[in-house]
């Protein structure tokens, strides 16, 4: 069955994503057409552009599970410093295996962020507080840990390992197939999820319509690929991206949790009379974030190669306008894996193209702020009745 008319609330959505794809487009075109910005879609920048976006979206991804129920977390880019350097604190200075350094690390992060959450809900302290407090808090810690110097990580030793994050690529032919693979998976999605509307009495897209939209997206991967393989190849970091974006997907789509998140989100009160387990579900969003802070701090240390004071400074707002961008609600219950992976494309194109123009540091923090702000409104702006 099929239904032609389209609800206030899809209304707002394509206009949402028109939008999105107007200003991405938009920005695109005046970092390419810049008298300075005439390296801005060579295949080396746009490889470079595709590791930019693994961190950015990284975070983002594990910060819509917070945005979902409604929290926030402000401590994100000050953790992803700090987990990142004590990483490489423990490889660099002390010479731990690689493989070790950074499972104690994640195993930190989870510790940390499991007593956040639990502060949280269980203290009913506000998250804003407890998170700001802990972006101070990991600050300083940061700078303790790397004892306010630089700490390399550069490929050889122990730190081989740690640096590969973002410095080892797929052969071409390795590329193809990796892209081949995603392909037949997105193919057998899409027609699982047809049949499954189908059976259940649900609105379906019209055929032509769901198969252009797989059309376009493998399409989009050949390009990529193409593109890569004119650099250096398809880099692990976004192969990287891409499982943890899947993971994010099958939580929120296709788990118990995912359908908490949620409803918490849309009415903790409801949810919770419901059956809801909100503490725990509130709980281990936070652990899994924590998962995905490490993470984060893994690539964004390994890219950079070095921590140091500066790393991760103001990720969280990245993270936050990303999501937002991308649809995601502040107060919770609304928000989408790939709305959140295209907000943080733009985030990333901002970024890098105002590095490639060598915008002042100042300018930078005025645009990101500017865009956090202008996400924000218009959530509002088209949330009002």
């Amino acid at each position: 069955m099929t239904d032609v008319e389209s609800s206030p609330e899809e209304a707002k959505i394509s206009l949402r994503n028109l939008s999105m794809v107007i200003a991405l487009i938009l920005i695109t075109a005046f970092f390419a057409l810049h008298p300075k910005g005439g390296m801005f879609l060579s295949p080396q920048n746009l490889y470079n552009l595709s590791i930019e976006l693994t961190v950015t979206a990284t975070l983002a991804l594990g910060m819509l599970l917070i945005l979902l129920i409604g929290e926030i977390d402000l401590s994100a880019g000050s953790g992803v410093g700090m987990i990142g350097g004590l990483a490489a604190v423990l490889i660099t200075v002390h010479q731990w295996p690689a493989i070790a350094s950074l499972i104690s690390s994640i195993l930190v992060a989870v510790v940390v962020w499991w007593a956040m959450g639990t502060l949280i809900v269980k203290a009913r302290v506000p998250s804003f507080i407890i998170t700001l407090g802990g972006l101070l808090i990991f600050k300083g810690l940061h700078w303790m840990v790397i004892e306010n110097a630089t700490v390399p990580v550069a490929p050889g030793g122990q730190a081989n390992l740690y640096s590969l994050l973002t410095t080892w690529d797929f052969p071409r032919i390795g590329s193809w197939i990796l892209v081949g693979v995603v392909a037949f998976a997105l193919t057998v999605q899409a027609i699982k999820k047809r049949k499954s509307q189908q059976t259940h009495g649900f609105k379906v897209e019209d055929g032509t319509t769901a198969f252009l939209k797989v059309f376009v997206a493998i399409q989009g991967l050949i390009l990529l690929v193409i593109i890569m393989n004119q650099h250096k190849g398809v880099p692990l970091a976004l192969v990287i991206l891409g499982v943890v974006a899947t993971c994010i997907y099958l939580i929120t789509s296709h788990t118990k949790l995912g359908r908490y998140l949620y409803a918490i989100g849309g009415n903790v009160e409801a949810a919770s009379l419901s059956g809801v387990p909100v503490m725990k579900v509130t709980i281990l969003a936070y652990v899994i974030f924590g998962i995905i802070v490490a993470l984060t701090g893994f690539l964004q240390t390994a890219y950079g190669g070095y921590s140091t004071t500066t790393v991760g400074a103001l990720m969280e707002l990245d993270a936050i306008a990303a999501c937002v961008i991308g649809g995601t609600s502040l107060k919770g219950g609304r928000g989408t894996v790939a709305g959140v992976l295209f907000g943080a494309l733009i985030m990333a194109v901002l970024l890098n193209g105002m590095t490639l123009l060598a915008v002042s540091p100042e300018a930078k923090l005025i645009a990101r702020g500017s865009v956090l702000v202008l996400a924000v409104w218009m959530d509002v702006f088209m949330n009002k009745k």
